[in-house]
């Protein structure tokens, strides 16, 4: 059996001020009008602290089927509201994960989330650097992109305790990034 995650990533180019306002929307009404949505579980909102911070922010959904993103009730919301302007890099995928993702995606506010990303790689690339990668990441969980941008065919998600570190692998074809949850899990 599969879980299924919805990642979006972005930055935020707009003053200090406008930026405080979209996470004040982000983490309320944006999360409330999205939980509401037919197949939307869950969702925890994270920043960059650590390895490759150039895209800052990681919204992390759970949706019960890729079917969440085909609904009337989707379609007609979408998007960053007021904010689309100030919203760069940002790209949109969804993942197909087994289900012992569901506990590394259980971030409290003393854990991080390691993310390890191959970037704008093709599936083939992706899955060439996963079979030379996977065994010095142990613990990862991984996810291959199955709709939206696909823009990493495979994500790595691994949840780090508190004081937990890792280093960067240092290998091109991966991004490697810590995030420290900016929310609690939210849950429709």
């Amino acid at each position: 059996m599969s879980i299924y995650l919805y990642a979006v990533r972005c930055n935020f180019t707009g003053s200090a001020a406008r930026e405080a306002d979209w996470h004040e929307w982000y983490d309320g009404p944006k999360v409330r009008q999205m939980l509401a949505l037919p197949l939307f579980l869950a969702m925890q909102r994270f920043a960059a602290t650590g390895l490759d911070t150039s895209r800052k922010f990681l919204a992390l959904w759970q949706v019960a089927s890729p079917d969440a993103f085909a609904t009337p009730e989707y379609r007609a919301q979408w998007g960053f509201a007021e904010w689309t302007g100030d919203v760069a890099d940002w790209s949109r995928d969804l993942y197909r994960a087994p289900d012992d993702a569901a506990a590394q995606i259980e971030i409290g506010p003393d854990d991080t989330l390691h993310l390890a990303a191959f970037d704008g790689l093709s599936e083939a690339d992706a899955g060439a650097g996963l079979a030379r990668l996977r065994p010095r990441l142990p613990g990862t969980i991984w996810a291959e992109a199955i709709g939206l941008d696909r823009h990493a065919p495979i994500l790595g998600l691994r949840k780090l305790g508190r004081g937990e570190t890792v280093s960067a692998l240092a290998d091109n074809s991966l991004s490697e990034t810590i995030f420290a949850p900016i929310t609690p899990r939210f849950r429709a």
